[in-house]
């Protein structure tokens, strides 16, 4: 695909990521002898202000296995209605850990300490038990937006008079501490866990690392080997991450930056409505003019021009920009989009 807007997952290594992997020192993971992911793990744990983390193949299996650690069969999780946990993660929570969801609604997917506090079950023999809220940072169906930091302290302190956990869901954490100035770790230290995902705008192939206290970490790892995500040489791919680490981060401003660009040149056309605006960090919604021509139809045009886009709903298109688009792409996907909806008026 010419220009892949689908997602930041799109992104492909580029040379000096691959000679990294290549060159990568590597030893056996489950003898805790790979030196490459250890030093992953240690430099994600100072980056989120945790005390320990541990690598695995990916942001799903995060959240799959904090929710492991934390619930116990008839344990409710609170986040989100629009959270990925909730919709696109094959409720995997419900099928292992047996617990269920409380949905907050939340159109942007940031709520506060007063809605956290409404969702809580009272104490009773036939409800569930309320365990866990999740903040998902940033939130990719409210269209890339960013938690406030003051927001999440809010929400993380009533989950500690609560008695409940806090999961934070970091698959862009490090576009959300880009757009809001502030370090990682002052979004990851009031969070009893979190992770980062490598395989989106970092642009690495593959993995996300999971943190959290010594403690939680060791109970983790019994869970990433019964889900097979131990590994071996692990070292090949963690490599791609520390070299992320390394030259990915500060260019996410750049992401943002063709974002409002992309969501400025498609607001000038009458047969749809972009949000939010101006993005935040690297996600646009595109909502199109019911009645006429839908998301897959557009998509399915913009496709044949090697442009695709993401199929939100049937009038909903999602656009996300990262390492892999030049502002010149974004500047060709508008005129596409421009064209196919002019055409389909006339």
């Amino acid at each position: 695909m010419r220009i892949d807007l689908s997602s930041d997952t799109a992104t492909q290594p580029g040379r000096g990521m691959r000679a990294a992997m290549a060159a990568a020192v590597t030893g056996d993971e489950q003898k805790f002898e790979d030196a490459t992911t250890a030093r992953l793990n240690e430099r994600v744990a100072d980056l989120l202000g945790q005390e320990d983390a541990l690598f695995l193949p990916s942001g799903t299996m995060c959240n799959l296995i904090a929710m492991a650690v934390m619930c116990r069969s008839g344990d409710e999780i609170i986040g989100a209605r629009n959270a990925h946990i909730y919709g696109s993660e094959g409720a995997g929570f419900s099928t292992v850990c047996g617990a269920s969801f409380a949905p907050i609604d939340a159109p942007d997917g940031i709520f506060g300490a007063e809605d956290l506090k409404n969702a809580v079950r009272r104490p009773r023999p036939r409800s569930p038990r309320s365990r866990v809220v999740v903040a998902e940072q940033t939130c990719n169906r409210g269209g890339g937006t960013v938690w406030p930091l003051e927001t999440l302290r809010e929400v993380a302190r009533a989950a500690g008079k609560l008695k409940l956990s806090l999961h934070v869901d970091g698959a862009r954490l490090l576009n959300a501490a880009t757009a809001a100035r502030t370090a990682a770790s002052e979004f990851g230290g009031m969070a009893d866990s979190i992770w980062i995902d490598f395989s989106k705008g970092l642009g690495c192939p593959i993995g996300a690392v999971l943190a959290g206290s010594r403690g939680f970490v060791e109970e983790a790892w019994g869970w990433k080997h019964r889900l097979g995500g131990a590994m071996r040489q692990s070292g090949v791919v963690t490599a791609a991450c520390l070299y992320a680490l390394d030259h990915n981060i500060e260019r996410l401003h750049e992401d943002h930056a063709n974002a409002v660009h992309l969501a400025n040149g498609l607001a000038q056309l009458e047969q749809l409505a972009v949000s939010p605006r101006p993005p935040p960090t690297n996600i646009v919604m595109i909502d199109l003019d019911e009645g006429g021509p839908t998301a897959a139809n557009v998509n399915n045009q913009l496709m044949k021009r090697g442009i695709r886009l993401n199929y939100e709903g049937e009038y909903r298109l999602r656009a996300v920009t990262h390492l892999g688009i030049s502002r010149q792409d974004v500047m060709d996907a508008v005129e596409a989009i421009r064209e196919i909806l002019t055409q389909s008026s006339d």
